[in-house]
């Protein structure tokens, strides 16, 4: 995933969810601990830029692999980029923090977020 000034957090938001359906990023002001949540009172806008956001402006490449663990991929965001990221994972038709799973892969959650959503679907959307 490209990291850069000229991006916005949307940017990151599309290009992550592209690669894992059933998760998706978001961006706050504050950094959380490891199985905690992070507050609204700290969301930051998906439209901000990346330059706006950040507070290490390295630019560069950040490399996502689906068996690195969310908290493993939220430290990364911190402490190359210096950005506050949390992952949600979808549940039915809801969004939630990662917060006790900070320690499972990508993947795991991904498949636990995009089954969810299929059982959802299934079951509240029947054909």
């Amino acid at each position: 995933m490209k990291i850069s000034d000229a991006l916005t957090l949307r940017d990151l938001q599309r290009e992550f969810h592209r690669l894992f359906p059933g998760l998706k990023l978001e961006f706050y002001t504050d950094a959380h601990d490891m199985g905690k949540g992070s507050s609204m009172n700290t969301h930051l806008n998906p439209a901000l830029s990346i330059a706006a956001a950040r507070t290490k402006h390295h630019e560069g490449d950040l490399e996502i692999n689906a068996d690195m663990t969310v908290n493993d991929l939220e430290q990364q965001f911190r402490k190359i980029y210096g950005l506050n990221a949390q992952v949600f994972r979808k549940s039915g038709n809801l969004w939630i923090q990662t917060t006790v799973t900070d320690t499972w892969t990508l993947d795991t959650q991904n498949k636990k977020g995009s089954h969810s959503e299929q059982h959802f679907n299934e079951k509240y959307n029947p054909l």
